[in-house]
């Protein structure tokens, strides 16, 4: 990534990551489909209205994975492969202890958590059922993740994609046997699930255990490195914080859909699945971004930096724009994917139509700001990118719940905070982005150190 054409790069990294996100999306819509068509009424939501709330509680941890992703990705880009050894032991020690806590936590808590939200009462005893079986797999989800994010900053997205594709062809499968054989319910959606990643897990680990590259790890080394900690806390922790205060106001955005009743909470967790496509090709694009701006700020390549972002914020514009209309203009077809087969309501349908004509269509803003977002994380700056984002989104979004959508109590009024947020961040970012950039090529050296890898 420090040399030769940069856009053909950008999408030969973002496509592995794309596919394997569409994948974990087909995966968790499969769930949806089935214990939306197979399971009693009211079971779709109850299994959407956990989404926001495991976000909450794991995102701390998720976000220091994207400081495993850069540590890894600069030492890479610089040729230090004892570097990138120490960042990898360390990425996947932080992972088991972080899923055993996040999980135990998450067990004993969530019921006390979906009632603080306002879950409705037909609707929480299988939502906590969900969550109490998934946090019982969270360890098998931070291994993997920490994993494919080692993975990733080396370059490497082929491998995880085929690991999470033969993970998920086993969760469809148990999803069917599960829930339309033994009437399993949301229970056997959850099974499924972590089952699925345990699976995925156990593939990342065997690789690196087996391979003979710098990110191998192995049971002698497997240990946390102080100053590795350290860089991967300093750059992911602050993207973890963003990522758990905007779940705070995606949960009290859940919990405004809550007060509406169980039939809006089917027709919105349709629409959030449907969204969430278009959601994860954007995001590809800012995941290849940090990692190109990573390798590329470890060898002070600033120029190719500067022509990275722009390409970036271009492409993720684009995959936006075609794909949050098109989700639009074939909602009927595809929210019917999610009807309950015995009694289809009309009404969630027409509740997921209403999210999905103001999210869907502007949902390009949004992959701007991530990209934006993760390109001043990459030049070293995630405080940064964590304050502008926290303030741009979360806190304009809980300001306008408890303002705007207090005052105007609508579907449509609560759901019109996304793209206003988006559009406010993306600007925010920018600016930074442009500042930061400036007194970075101020800071340049005489000569430019010479790219190690390719």
């Amino acid at each position: 990534m420090t040399e030769g054409s940069i856009l053909p790069k950008i999408i030969k990294f973002t496509l592995p990551v794309m596919l394997a996100g569409i994948l974990q999306l087909l995966y968790n819509a499969a769930d949806m489909i089935v214990v939306g068509k197979f399971a009693e009424p009211g079971s779709l939501g109850s299994v959407g209205a956990t989404s926001a709330l495991i976000n909450l509680i794991v995102n701390l941890f998720v976000g220091l994975s994207v400081g495993a992703c850069v540590s890894v990705a600069r030492y890479y880009g610089k040729g230090d492969d004892e570097g990138v050894s120490r960042t990898s032991n360390t990425a996947v020690v932080i992972a088991l202890i972080g899923g055993v806590i996040l999980g135990i936590f998450g067990f004993f808590m969530c019921r006390p958590l979906l009632q603080l939200m306002g879950t409705p009462a037909d609707v929480i005893d299988r939502a906590t059922l969900y969550m109490k079986i998934y946090f019982i797999g969270l360890p098998g989800n931070m291994l993997y993740n920490f994993g494919s994010a080692v993975m990733r900053g080396c370059g490497d997205t082929r491998r995880p994609l085929r690991y999470l594709a033969s993970a998920g062809i086993v969760n469809v499968a148990l999803n069917l046997i599960f829930v339309i054989v033994f009437h399993l319910g949301v229970a056997g959606v959850a099974v499924a699930t972590i089952t699925a990643q345990a699976i995925s897990a156990a593939l990342v680990l065997r690789f690196l255990f087996r391979s003979d590259s710098a990110s191998r790890i192995s049971l002698k080394t497997l240990r946390i490195d102080k100053n590795e900690l350290k860089l991967i806390a300093g750059i992911g922790l602050p993207s973890g914080v963003q990522g758990s205060v905007f779940s705070i106001s995606n949960v009290l955005i859940q919990s405004s859909v809550n007060s509406f009743g169980s039939i809006v909470m089917d027709g919105n967790t349709a629409a959030q699945n449907i969204e969430g496509f278009v959601y994860i090709s954007m995001n590809s694009v800012s995941q290849a971004a940090l990692t190109f701006v990573s390798q590329n700020y470890g060898v002070k390549n600033y120029d190719r930096i500067k022509r990275a972002v722009g390409l970036s914020c271009i492409l993720a514009g684009v995959v936006g724009l075609i794909l949050g209309f098109a989700a639009f203009g074939f909602s009927d077809s595809l929210i019917s994917l999610y009807s309950n087969l015995e009694a289809p309501n009309p009404q969630v349908a027409y509740y997921a139509k209403i999210r999905l004509s103001m999210i869907a269509t502007t949902y390009l803003t949004c992959g701007i700001m991530d990209v934006l977002s993760n390109c001043v994380r990459g030049i070293g700056h995630s405080t940064v990118s964590m304050i502008v984002s926290l303030l741009g989104a979360c806190a304009f979004r809980v300001l306008w719940i408890y303002t705007v959508f207090a005052a105007d109590h609508t579907l449509q009024t609560l759901y019109i905070s996304y793209p206003a947020s988006w559009i406010i961040t993306d600007f925010a970012h920018l600016t930074c982005f442009i500042l930061l950039f400036k007194r970075l090529k101020k800071r340049r050296p005489a000569e430019v150190e010479t790219p190690v890898r390719s």
